[in-house]
């Protein structure tokens, strides 16, 4: 299971919605990076302890409204990440005043993004490599 994130493609230069070849899912979303969700989260977390929603909220403004994290996809990555270590929760109130679980990171979170945020700057390098080849490879 993927990633899943809204994707408003047409801000990107892609029409989506016109796309003859695109079928109803890829005109509403995109799938990016296995991976990816784990990585944003945890480096939302490193900000303070969060429930998830605000988690959500913050990863859909800090990329100004261009991820817009599922339900689907963020609880059981968050539930994910707890089995493995990377974050803890504890309960407390919501600004709603409704009980909620509050996330946080832990030190081996933390050596995770390290590895993911390394393991990505490497992905977006290859990628900038087939994009833009050198002049003798062009």
């Amino acid at each position: 299971m993927g990633m899943r994130v809204n994707f408003p493609l047409e801000r990107h230069g892609v029409d989506a919605e016109n796309d003859s070849m695109a079928t109803n899912n890829e005109r509403k979303k995109t799938e990016l990076v296995q991976g990816t969700l784990d990585m944003l989260i945890l480096r939302t977390l490193t900000a303070g302890k969060m429930h998830g929603y605000a988690i959500a909220r913050r990863i859909q403004q800090v990329s100004r409204d261009a991820l817009v994290v599922e339900e689907g996809s963020l609880y059981p990555a968050l539930h994910r990440m707890e089995r493995r270590g990377w974050i803890s929760h504890e309960w407390g109130l919501s600004e709603s005043n409704r009980r909620a679980k509050y996330y946080r990171l832990t030190a081996p979170g933390r050596k995770q993004l390290t590895a993911e945020k390394k393991r990505w700057n490497r992905f977006v390098d290859a990628i900038a490599e087939v994009m833009n080849p050198t002049r003798a490879e062009a």
